[in-house]
């Protein structure tokens, strides 16, 4: 299970994305990102950073430490942004927090080289959860004491949003024509060869696990949490086997806005 801490003050919102995560201190001293229960799509982003996050971190990628976090919203009275407060009175209780990872810079392709092997990694891991949000407009990586971090995976696992569209997600092909790697020549056969394997549906479920029950409590079409947990097992066993013969990596875009869709974003250019 995620380890829980208390958040204590809120610091900063950061504005990058659409759904406004903030830089906060928690009882344990650590200095976190927080995300809310109360932004955009709400839980079903935390239980994808959750999920991906720890998938991830099994298959050897960078992510930063992963926290429950929290929240009284009473921390924000002093906050002048009214959107902020709103935002912090809509999430009391547990939220997310991840390792602020400070004197991180985002990943540049012209000031920072990936190898074939570590790019192909990453391509065939978004691939498996579906993220479409890790392109050149939008990265989603950090260059942090020289390695390369992955965060917000929060428009990963789409098809959860919509449970009956879940087992054709499983078998649905991935254009990672655009992919923030995609110019190192990732090796997604070696990735493939690697990590599939590696890919149970044991592994599935140990992080599956450690997402809380009351992220999981309600959903439509489901007896409890347990079962929610284990619709995730079967999309992702399945979406893993033969995943590297449905990825294309082809010739990347120049312009127009991210694939991933605004509506779960929060970001309105990436819906047009």
């Amino acid at each position: 299970m995620l380890e829980e801490v208390v958040a204590t003050r809120y610091v900063t919102p950061l504005r990058e994305g659409g759904s406004l995560p903030g830089i906060v201190e928690a009882d344990d001293l650590g200095t976190y990102v927080m995300k809310f229960t109360g932004a955009g799509q709400g839980r079903k982003t935390l239980v994808a950073e959750v999920v991906c996050g720890r998938l991830a971190r099994e298959l050897g990628l960078r992510v930063p430490d992963l926290v429950g976090m929290w929240l009284d919203p009473v921390i924000g009275l002093g906050e002048p942004d009214e959107e902020v407060q709103e935002l912090l009175k809509a999430s009391g209780g547990l939220n997310l927090g991840m390792d602020y990872l400070p004197g991180s810079l985002g990943f540049d392709a012209l000031a920072y080289r990936v190898d074939a092997v570590e790019s192909g990694r990453i391509v065939w891991f978004d691939a498996l959860v579906g993220n479409v949000d890790r392109s050149w407009r939008n990265p989603n990586l950090l260059v942090w004491h020289g390695d390369l971090w992955l965060i917000d995976h929060g428009a990963s696992l789409i098809w959860h949003h919509n449970w009956p569209t879940a087992a054709a997600a499983a078998t649905r092909p991935h254009d990672a024509s655009d992919h923030a790697l995609a110019p190192f020549g990732p090796d997604v056969s070696a990735a493939a060869s690697e990590l599939a394997p590696r890919v149970t549906r044991d592994l599935i479920a140990s992080c599956v696990a450690d997402v809380p029950d009351v992220w999981l409590v309600d959903e439509p079409g489901f007896g409890g949490p347990d079962e929610v947990r284990s619709a995730y097992v079967d999309v992702l066993a399945s979406r893993a086997e033969g995943l590297h013969d449905r990825i294309t990596v082809g010739t990347p875009g120049t312009d127009g806005p991210s694939r991933a869709p605004g509506w779960l974003t929060g970001r309105p250019e990436a819906a047009r």
